[in-house]
């Protein structure tokens, strides 16, 4: 039994490395190489902690230090080495993806003025009366009709999505309507007699299907200008159109190249040509000759220029126009922007001022209020008190987010608002903006944050009450000592000890409370003079989050990473100071 157990636990365990070091090949392949080596780091401890002795009581860790490594390691990773890169609007793909883009999409195609178009009809081949991905692409003008069939040169990408397919053209004999690719024969069956057809339109427009040599059969399926096979439009545009016909290159004997023309709604096939290519260019270094691959314009013959992370070239008017950016190395040039750029470093001081500001007025209205409401509370002889406690303890228990709504709309909406509507306009004043004001808007965010915190100061202050000895107060009273004397020299240290910890924690909570500014103000009202959006009641967190998500000028991920490391050394040292402090309180209470 012990040896069949040991048998099935080390088959676990080798079936676990094989699926890790399975995904560490697969995300190497797709370029996640920060991720695959976080995976890999994992897989060594973890086999050193199963097959070590002294690794022994780590064991049990293994499933958190997984998610530990995938949701805190990686993270703090990939936010670092964002930081110094460009990654955003304009900057989103690597330097390999802007080239392909730049070879494969088609919106980097031309179609000469004098350009062949030819009108287009699918015949596929059907398996149990129900259409496959098997099919032919017959195209059709005055002059000639061509037969392709289904690709076989298919292209994909990382995601598994086609994004180049080629196929060769063949010229149906005039006679028989036949065609051969490869030793594969295809000929059209009729309506009528070949003979009783005279034009390539009437041609065409009988021909039912095609039949090849093997005896398998196409049916005609679609036609963009056949209105009795638009019933099939769904299956073409979602599956052939989308896998097969909305990338394919046609390539004709006599070199043309066609593809779908967006110059004729899709409805035909164009010659059309790629405007970027590939090429080799002798280069001298050193006096010693290499070669260099280069992309040029075709039409030009002229190189594109890379500057500014991004690749750039000549138009018409000999203007030099930005193609498309890729994201690279920037060292520290987003720290920098901080520190030299004047419309940057003054919003960003401001704000980083403004959260501490927010963090330690928060805290201390809310301690203060709620720990006067504690001390209240607290008196054993005050009749109601259970029930004055959960009247005081509803706007910790209602959620957050609604409570904020609530004040937002009803309490500080500037025409309809209790406050202006009821209580500043009985006094005579003139009604005030609240979140359109920058001073303003910085009250109503402390309001509403003093409203959410104190029920919990209220409740660890009650708590903590409780562990306070009524022995000194009878002692200090002996002594004489005023209720004030007793609050000061007993109840606020002994409180302190307790409390100093979870008041650090309260004040790193509110450093990044993301939710109240933005739903409250979203960061407004806007700040002058800021190349970036920033505004006055944002926090280092919600500035950070409208970089990445809300720029005017676009994302900016480069930047918002770069904050977020502020923002984490700042936490790290609010820990490590809470950590101290409270080894200090422990060591005073000892």
């Amino acid at each position: 039994m012990k040896v069949l157990g040991k048998l099935l636990l080390y088959t676990v365990i080798a079936l676990m490395n094989a699926g890790l070091v399975w995904s560490i090949f697969i995300l190497s392949g797709l370029g996640n190489y920060g991720l695959a080596v976080v995976i890999g780091a994992f897989v060594v401890l973890a086999n050193l902690a199963i097959f070590s002795k002294k690794g022994y009581p780590y064991r049990y860790t293994l499933p958190a230090m997984f998610f530990l490594f995938v949701l805190t390691v990686y993270p703090i990773y990939y936010t670092v080495r964002t930081a110094f890169t460009n990654y955003g609007t304009g900057h989103l793909f690597t330097r390999d993806q802007a080239i392909q883009i730049l070879l494969n999409d088609p919106n980097y195609l031309y179609e000469p003025d004098n350009a062949n178009s030819y009108n287009f009809k699918i015949f596929i081949k059907q398996k149990d009366f129900k259409p496959t991905e098997d099919f032919l692409i017959l195209l059709y003008n005055e002059n000639e009709i061509l037969l392709s069939e289904k690709p076989k040169d298919i292209v994909y990408d990382s995601k598994g999505n086609a994004k180049n397919a080629s196929s060769e053209l063949r010229i149906l004999n005039d006679k028989t309507l036949s065609v051969s690719f490869n030793g594969n024969t295809y000929t059209a069956f009729l309506k009528k007699d070949i003979s009783d057809l005279s034009s390539i339109e009437d041609k065409v427009e009988n021909i039912l299907g095609f039949e090849d040599n093997k005896g398998e059969k196409y049916v005609y399926f679609y036609s963009p200008t056949d209105s009795g096979t638009f019933k099939n439009s769904a299956y073409y545009n979602s599956v052939l159109r989308q896998k097969y016909i909305g990338v394919l290159e046609l390539k004709n004997f006599d070199g043309k190249i066609y593809r779908l023309s967006s110059r004729y709604i899709y409805k035909k096939f164009s010659e059309s040509y790629r405007i970027y290519e590939l090429r080799v260019k002798p280069v001298f270094e050193n006096n010693k000759k290499k070669y260099k691959t280069i992309i040029y314009n075709t039409r030009t013959n002229n190189e594109l220029i890379e500057k500014d992370s991004a690749f750039w070239d000549y138009n018409d008017k000999g203007e030099l126009n930005r193609l498309i950016g890729f994201s690279s190395f920037v060292g520290a040039y987003q720290f920098n922007r901080i520190k030299d750029d004047p419309k940057i470093s003054g919003p960003f001081i401001k704000i980083f001022s403004w959260t501490f500001t927010y963090a330690a007025l928060s805290v201390l209205f809310s301690f203060v209020i709620g720990m006067v409401l504690a001390l209240v509370l607290n008196d054993k002889f005050m009749k109601g008190r259970i029930f004055y406690r959960t009247l005081l303890i509803i706007p910790w228990a209602v959620p957050g987010f609604i409570s904020v709504l609530i004040w937002r709309n009803g309490f500080f909406n500037e025409t309809y608002g209790i406050l202006n509507r009821f209580v500043i306009s009985s006094l005579g004043l003139e009604p005030i903006k609240w979140l359109n004001d920058p001073f303003w808007a910085k009250v109503a965010v402390l309001i509403v944050n003093t409203w959410l915190g104190f029920p919990y100061m209220m409740t660890i202050t009650l708590g903590a009450l409780q562990s306070i000895p009524d022995e000194l107060y009878e002692a200090s009273s002996i002594d004489g000592a005023t209720r004030w004397t007793q609050f000061r020299k007993i109840t606020l240290p002994l409180l302190m000890v307790s409390l100093t910890p979870l008041l650090v924690s309260s004040f790193a909570f509110n450093f990044n409370n993301f939710v109240n500014i933005y739903l409250l103000t979203g960061g407004g009202p806007a700040m002058p003079g800021s190349t970036t959006p920033a505004g006055s009641t944002d926090i280092l967190i919600s500035y950070t989050y409208k970089l990445a998500f809300e720029g005017s000028r676009g994302q900016d991920f480069g930047f918002a990473s770069a904050i977020s490391i502020l923002i984490f050394a700042i936490v790290s040292a609010i820990s490590y100071f809470n950590f101290k402090l409270s080894g200090a309180f422990e060591e005073v209470s000892r």
